[in-house]
């Protein structure tokens, strides 16, 4: 053991040195998170100058207190010139210390975190420790060394994939990629000060001065191919695997210029603004004015009604963050289906790796099943995930109203009816709200509350508090159909039938928004939704359609021929093993809707399809906020980010309007399209907010 019982200690700032014989400890102390700040890092680099002194010191130890150890940069510091000393010149002395320092890592070491634990000679993590370098995500490249330095201690394969994707890697695989040397037992801080010991008069393993193995030149091409395919348009994945690269032919010092330099380039730049504000969008979100002083009531048992796609992923996401779940269903037959289901994709799980058996057995324990609706009259909050009919789901509601004790919350997963209708079901209107999970809800992160005009204050918090618990981000917002993402997507896919009837197929639309940056287009994303939802909600919504208004009957055409997407085998394509092809049955049904029409089809490029729903998006959007059914534009754009994957680095549809302004979107419509013809009319309605140019973030 180290005597520690008469150690002297130096610094009152947020790092202290606990100077000792043999081995020192440098403890950084800067709540919540231990971030980086220029306190921290003067303190840092004075406490190593200060072990170098001390000749009573032989080996050191970095450690943090709190909760985690150093997890990224002060955001308090972003947009401000920085300021001395400099991550990268406070690393370049850990390193080149002639002491041996270990680090002692718990919590997360992410981004300067995670270089400062790659600048020490050897390595500890508790059992529970992340560790990554996450700067791709907002827009940058690590630009303190680890481009550099992570590359030299796994290997330039290994590290591509580390620092391209942001990801975090857990204290196992750290272990086993060579990132960290031992994981700690029961003391992290004791089991790192012998550590220390153990170095003491050994030759000192610097990591940048290790060799980085390069790839074949070809293998690197196809390696740097894929990433960029994956980043979707984002820069930053593609920069920083190129520094990877570098690190095999390149000194430290010339490889960390060049990491400096593309950091400070990536700064500037508008994929990084628009990274960065969905950062903080994504945190701001769940501050919702008005019901900051409401309390959330307890919950901890959860119903669940319905035990289909939808219900089984909800039942799910509950199990996973600790809550007691009940799932019932109208019959036997379907209980032991939904019970099948939620079994299954555990297995699935397990055999990815992405879960233990024993975590896996854990979560199928806390989940129960039960027929009929009276077996949940002890629940604290009932989510219903039954079929979208209104009728169905009001008589649902009055039959749990009669059941259920005062104070339980009803929550409907509907994605576009009304909730006040279905909340005057019942004698209790204020306790009914909507959880409006997305699919697959397990997997899935964004979160619709919806509020009507009588839900309580704190069972909007209580919603709120549900979704931290289950590590979703929520928006709140007001009753109208679709709510926020469905009621857009509804618009933006409207638009895309349009330029079906005027010229476009269906490939051709989803090329154009794939090359914008979203994972799919909309038809591929209604084939794997499946066709008939929104069918069924243009069917009900049929009689009180406005007969002046332009409708494309493609669609529909699809669905009355059976084809209903993926899990029909067709849909706005074939599928044949699973692959998706283009249908000549479907270009067939599409000239004819032109020919019906009376338009001549032409060739209609990319660059107009991304116009138009982009157009389309933004006017939606804007009547959205114009009408409250949210309270700021940053509501917007997360629901977008998070629930239709419009791609994150350009900040959502709102932020990416502000910074390229509405005017060349609808200049670029109106050119393309000829401001007679039918292709305009959508973007042409912008409302008088957005029409004006106003700004969305002052």
């Amino acid at each position: 053991m180290t005597d520690l019982s008469s150690p002297s200690q130096a610094g009152a700032g947020p790092v202290r040195l606990v100077a000792a014989s043999p081995v020192a400890v440098i403890e950084i102390d800067n709540p919540p998170v231990n971030a980086t700040s220029q306190a921290v890092r003067a303190g840092l680099l004075a406490a190593i100058h200060e072990v170098e002194r001390d000749a009573e010191v032989e080996a050191v130890v970095i450690a943090c207190a709190g909760r985690t150890f150093v997890a990224g940069a002060d955001i308090r510091e972003f947009g401000q010139p920085p300021r001395e000393p400099h991550l990268p010149d406070v690393i370049n002395a850990i390193e080149a210390c002639s002491k041996p320092v270990v680090g002692a890592v718990h919590g997360t070491a992410l981004g300067g975190g995670c270089e400062i634990a790659l600048a020490c000679h050897a390595r500890i993590a508790d059992a529970g420790a992340g560790l990554g370098l996450p700067e791709v995500k907002l827009g940058l490249v690590p630009g303190a060394g680890g481009t550099q330095r992570l590359p030299r201690l796994i290997g330039v394969e290994a590290a591509l994939d580390l620092v391209s994707s942001g990801r975090t890697v857990k204290a196992a695989e750290a272990l086993r990629l060579g990132l960290v040397d031992r994981i700690a037992g029961q003391d992290l801080r004791q089991e790192a000060i012998d550590f220390a010991r153990e170095l003491i008069g050994k030759p000192i393993r610097r990591t940048g001065a290790l060799p980085a193995n390069g790839m074949e030149a070809e293998a690197a091409a196809k390696k740097l191919l894929e990433i960029r395919r994956k980043a979707r348009g984002a820069e930053a994945p593609g920069k920083a695997a190129e520094l990877v690269l570098l690190a095999a032919s390149l000194p430290l010092k010339e490889g960390m210029a060049r990491e400096r330099e593309t950091f400070l380039e990536l700064r500037s730049s508008d994929q990084s603004a628009a990274l960065r504000h969905a950062f903080f969008a994504e945190r701001e979100v769940a501050r919702v004015p008005g019901f900051d002083s409401a309390e959330p009531r307890p919950v901890q048992r959860i119903g669940v009604v319905g035990a289909g796609t939808m219900g089984s992923g909800i039942a799910i996401a509950f199990a996973d963050a600790g809550f007691e779940v009940k799932v019932v269903e109208t019959s036997e037959q379907a209980l032991a289906a939904g019970q099948a289901r939620i079994a299954d994709i555990y297995e699935k799980q397990v055999a990815s790796g992405r879960l233990t058996a024993a975590a896996r057995d854990e979560r199928l324990g806390a989940i129960r099943y039960g027929v009929g609706v009276d077996t949940l009259a002890d629940r604290d909050l009932v989510v219903e995930a039954v079929f979208e009919d209104l009728e169905v789901k009001r008589a649902l509601f009055r039959e749990l109203d009669a059941i259920l004790r005062p104070g339980t919350i009803l929550a409907t997963n509907t994605s576009y009816l009304d909730i006040s209708l279905i909340a005057d079901a019942t004698s209790r209107p204020a306790e009914v709200v909507g959880l409006h999970f997305f699919s697959p809800a397990h997997v899935m992160k964004l979160l619709e509350i919806v509020r009507t005009d009588r839900t309580a204050a704190d069972v909007v918090a209580t919603g709120l508090a549900i979704a931290r618990r289950l590590r979703k981000i929520p928006v709140v917002c007001r009753v109208c159909d679709g709510f926020v993402g469905n009621r857009i997507l509804s618009r933006y896919r409207q638009q895309a039938e349009y330029l079906l009837e005027e010229g476009a197929l269906p490939h051709e639309v989803d090329a154009a928004l794939e090359a914008f940056g979203f994972p799919m287009g909309p038809f591929a994303v209604s084939d794997m939704a499946g066709l008939d939802i929104a069918w069924a909600r243009r069917k009900r919504l049929a009689p009180t359609r406005d007969p002046r208004e332009r409708y494309v009957d493609v669609a529909d055409r699809l669905c009355e021929a059976g084809r209903f997407g993926r899990k029909t085998g067709a849909g706005w394509y074939r599928y044949e093993g699973g692959r998706r092809e283009i249908d000549p049955v479907v270009t067939a049904l599409v000239e004819e809707a032109s020919q019906r029409r009376g338009l001549r089809r032409r060739p209609i490029p990319p660059e107009e399809i991304q116009a138009r729903i982009r157009a389309a998006i933004v006017n939606e959007a804007c009547k959205i906020l114009d009408e409250g059914i949210v309270e700021r534009p940053l509501d917007v754009d997360v629901v977008m980010m998070h629930g239709y994957a419009y791609p994150a680095w350009r900040g959502g549809p709102l932020f990416e309007a502000d910074r390229i302004g509405l005017q060349p979107i609808l200049d670029q419509v109106m050119e393309r399209a000829g401001k007679d013809g039918p292709g305009w009319e959508p973007a042409a309605g912008l409302v008088s907010r957005a029409a004006s140019g106003a700004r969305f973030y002052p």
